[in-house]
């Protein structure tokens, strides 16, 4: 255990087992101090929008299919021109070090691991260039809360770049904090410095809530924001937060080379769709013009099936694989990877396809129950 400025860190670098991911939430619980759980675990206001991220995967139904001749599906696929062996990557996700003393680090690691695709946060625990080299030449984005200042939103596109990451995602629907009230009963504050952010006049986060630390961040973002990172970087950005298809078809009027489908996990706008009910609508007007993120409600191998074949080209997952950090480092990061993996295969071979191409030409099923 590690403690820092009071706050108890857990360091474990163990093999976890797994039953689902689900049951990962009560496990961590016992281990993340109550403030930082609170953060990672809560929605806005009555999580009215988070539930229903997970209740939206029973909208749509896979139809089985025997006589397919197939074994031993395959999770490879290639994306962004980056060749990987899942389809399944690390959401953007902040603090980390909230779960575990070696926070982006070991994340990046586990990631790794399994041949995947690792974003990192502006507000994570660790710098742009440890993430990274903790990846060890594994792909990376770098996800940008985009500052009021310019000059701080081009040096940390200069890190990004410096350090090779392959895209970079620009967060544009936490233009304000979503109400959580978990952070207000806990009445939260980052105990951990937020590597990143040192170069905020303000600080490094340390001692704040993360309502203050968005004040400082851009609260008007358009499309002409997205060229400007495009032109800058010669990156691939990729905009996060889509839930229409008018959004997606600006950001792609923009510049953009790919769009995120995100509700931001039922943490920004209450009261909105869930993710997955909208990606379908999102992906007939991208139309295959630019890869597509998903993300929001995934916990389940027949989760991420029904995303890729609803028009997702990556599912991105956040808590789960935060919750596999606290309870065992890099090596429990690894076992929630393989565990959804293992889950997607099982799909996979019982809905008769075989490659990540076949589950995205699939037609689900839409009944009422």
């Amino acid at each position: 255990m590690t403690v820092v400025n009071g706050y108890k860190q857990n360091d474990n670098e163990e093999k976890i087992n797994i039953l689902n991911l689900e049951e990962l939430e009560e496990r961590a619980k016992q281990i993340i101090p109550t403030g930082g759980f609170g953060y990672i675990v809560g929605g806005s206001e009555n999580n009215w929008t988070l539930k229903a991220n997970r209740k939206a995967f029973t909208h749509k139904q896979i139809v089985p299919r025997a006589l397919s001749n197939i074994e031993n599906p395959s999770l490879d696929t290639n994306v962004f021109g980056i060749p990987l062996k899942t389809p399944i990557m690390m959401a953007p996700t902040a603090a980390q070090g909230l779960a575990h003393s070696q926070g982006e680090k070991d994340t990046a690691k586990g990631v790794a691991a399994v041949g995947g695709l690792m974003a990192q946060s502006t507000y994570s625990s660790v710098s742009i260039s440890d993430t990274a080299a903790a990846g060890n030449g594994a792909p990376q984005f770098f996800q940008l809360y985009m500052s009021k200042d310019w000059d701080f939103n081009y040096s940390l596109l200069d890190e990004a770049k410096k350090a090779g990451v392959k895209g970079i995602i620009l967060t544009v629907d936490a233009t304000v904090d979503g109400y959580r009230e978990d952070d207000i009963k806990n009445n939260f504050q980052f105990p951990i410095p937020m590597a990143n952010l040192t170069k905020f006049s303000e600080g490094d986060g340390k001692g704040k809530g993360i309502a203050e630390i968005y004040a400082a961040a851009a609260q008007k973002i358009g499309p002409d924001d997205v060229k400007k990172i495009a032109d800058y970087t010669d990156l691939p950005v990729i905009v996060k937060g889509i839930e229409s298809p008018e959004d997606a078809l600006y950001a792609i009027g923009a510049g953009a080379a790919g769009v995120y489908v995100s509700n931001h996990g039922g943490r920004q706008l209450n009261g909105g769709p869930a993710s997955f009910d909208v990606l379908e609508d999102v992906a007939k007007a991208v139309n295959g013009r630019v890869p597509i993120i998903f993300d929001s409600g995934v916990r389940r191998g027949s989760d991420a099936f029904k995303a890729l074949a609803s028009g997702a080209d990556l599912v991105a997952m956040g808590r789960p694989v935060i919750y596999g950090l606290a309870l065992g480092g890099a090596e429990g990061v690894q076992a929630v990877f393989e565990h959804l993996g293992d889950e997607l295969k099982t799909t996979m071979q019982l809905a008769g396809t075989k490659t990540i191409a076949n589950v995205k030409k699939t037609h689900l099923l839409s009944i009422n129950y």
